[in-house]
């Protein structure tokens, strides 16, 4: 069960792929948030989404949102992936409590032990204002991101 739009996003203090604390709260009052789970880092899917992310990186710059990418892995693994693929925005490594963020995010698959495809965009109020998900194995369409930020312009 993922959260309903309109309420507050719960705040989390992750590690990203260079090992700095980063915490949601932290961008409340200057900037949106697009929180995209993934399953695992160097996987065929998860890297087409996120090049694709990256190509489009200016679609999010442009409304002023800070992108984040969560998975269950190390930071080890998130960095070496992220300078692979040349990833301009922080991959957060939800690595332990394992899955602890996805959980609360209602995006950890139990049966998989990692999270599912689930993007959460959460205004500078720190309030969810879109979500949306893609089902196993398939890949969230730019489209979908680029409705999701159209919701913080209404």
């Amino acid at each position: 069960m993922t959260l309903q739009i309109g309420t507050p996003a719960p705040d989390f203090e992750l590690l990203n792929q260079w090992g700095e604390s980063v915490r949601l709260s932290q961008f409340r009052g200057e900037k949106a948030v697009a929180i995209v789970f993934f399953p695992l880092a160097f996987s065929g899917t998860c890297t087409g989404e996120l090049c694709e992310l990256r190509d489009n990186l200016a679609m999010f710059d442009d409304e002023d949102v800070v992108l984040l990418g969560i998975s269950v892995d190390s930071k080890y693994s998130l960095r070496a992936w992220g300078e692979q693929e040349g990833y301009g925005f922080q991959l957060l490594a939800d690595f332990w409590p394992h899955g602890g963020v996805a959980r609360e995010y209602g995006a950890f698959s139990e049966e998989r032990g990692y999270a599912t495809r689930l993007t959460v965009l959460i205004d500078r109020e720190g309030v969810i204002r879109a979500s949306f998900h893609a089902a196993p194995g398939g890949a969230r369409p730019l489209s979908d991101y680029r409705a999701a930020l159209e919701t913080l312009r209404a």
